[in-house]
């Protein structure tokens, strides 16, 4: 039977409030899943070779702490910007969605170099999406998967139809080209996802969190306050401990990731693909070794040619997964994403 509308109050001719169970009635609104993907990688290839010009390491040292034989680094034209509309014009391409159909953009990214407005704004005016909402997050490294659970939410909770989510960073714009113990790890990119309605549910609910007492493990050399009292000093750049990142995200992330496969109802056995953040070979390894992941599901390793892209990384790896063959379309994935803050945030996701 169809909702009814409560009649007018005789005396004072206003409307009651509806109650929770007369708006949903009134405003059904479907499951929600990942209908396109799309990415976009720098030109510039920077092997362990030419960055050992710049720090005092070797190429077997960096691959035996890392996993990493290379990295993307941004060149002058490739702006964050820039490199976040070709991945998004991918993304809906996929998805067969066109930008005016978008009823948000959100941007994961720490590396858009003005506080505001946000980047978000001018890539939905450069895409086209002139009836999206626009705004952006930082969550680090988990920011996609932030942003994932947003458009879920949104799309499922009818505030927007198609949610254009983007995962992208210039890193190299941050890291202190000398410094040995960052140099070596991070990577440039981007990757977007829209995220749309579905006839059954495509997007588990998220699990996620912040270890806020870890704060300063992931950070900045000094803050722009400082850097703004003393311009003559050196900027900010990225620093990061090292040992304690590793030790956390090697063991605190597996609970998350159990977490997220029971919300989702699934058991690590009927996963068709793991696509953890890209932060580091040995942190993947020890998870799919503490998660007891089949041998048969397929793993993420694209760090080993990308390095950590941070808020793209998810994305990125997930492209790679489904050019590759590595992860069908269509499968189930567990994404799961943890950096500064310390945030994290997992989900299970059908694949597009």
């Amino acid at each position: 039977m169809p909702a009814q509308t409560p009649p007018a109050n005789p005396d004072t001719g206003r409307m009651p409030a509806l109650t929770g169970r007369e708006i949903a009635a009134a405003h059904p609104t479907p499951p929600a899943r990942i209908l396109g993907l799309g990415v976009y990688r720098p030109r510039r290839v920077v092997t362990n070779e030419e960055l050992c010009t710049f720090i005092d390491s070797t190429d077997e040292w960096i691959r035996a702490r890392t996993g990493i034989t290379q990295r993307r680094w941004a060149e002058p034209d490739e702006t964050l910007t820039a490199m976040s509309v070709q991945a998004a014009a991918a993304a809906l391409a996929d998805a067969g969605i066109a930008a005016s159909d978008v009823g948000c953009v959100v941007v994961a990214t720490v590396t858009h170099l003005e506080q505001t407005p946000s980047i978000a704004a001018l890539i939905a005016h450069q895409l086209g999406a002139v009836n999206a909402a626009a705004f952006d997050i930082s969550a680090g490294c988990a920011g996609f998967c932030h942003a994932v659970a947003l458009g879920r939410d949104m799309v499922q909770g009818g505030s927007a139809r198609h949610v254009l989510v983007i995962g992208a960073e210039r890193i190299s714009d941050f890291i202190d080209r000398q410094d040995r113990t960052t140099a070596f790890i991070f990577g440039d990119g981007a990757g977007a996802v829209v995220i749309g309605p579905a006839d059954r549910p495509g997007i588990g609910p998220v699990v996620w969190g912040a270890d806020g007492s870890q704060y300063g493990v992931i950070g900045q050399t000094r803050d722009w306050k400082a850097f703004m009292d003393e311009p003559t000093g050196p900027r900010p750049f990225i620093q990061m401990s090292g040992q304690q990142v590793f030790r956390w995200a090697s063991y605190e992330m597996v609970p998350v990731a159990n977490r997220a496969l029971q919300a989702a109802g699934i058991t690590v056995d009927e996963l068709d693909a793991f696509i953890p953040h890209q932060a580091n070979m040995r942190i993947i390894d020890a998870m799919v070794k503490a998660l007891k992941l089949p041998a048969g599901v397929p793993v993420a390793r694209s760090i080993a040619e990308l390095g950590n892209t941070s808020a793209a990384s998810v994305p990125l790896a997930m492209e790679q997964m489904r050019r590759t063959g590595e992860a069908p379309s269509g499968g189930t994935a567990l994404l799961i994403g943890f950096g500064a803050g310390l945030s994290y945030a997992a989900q299970v996701v059908t694949l597009p």
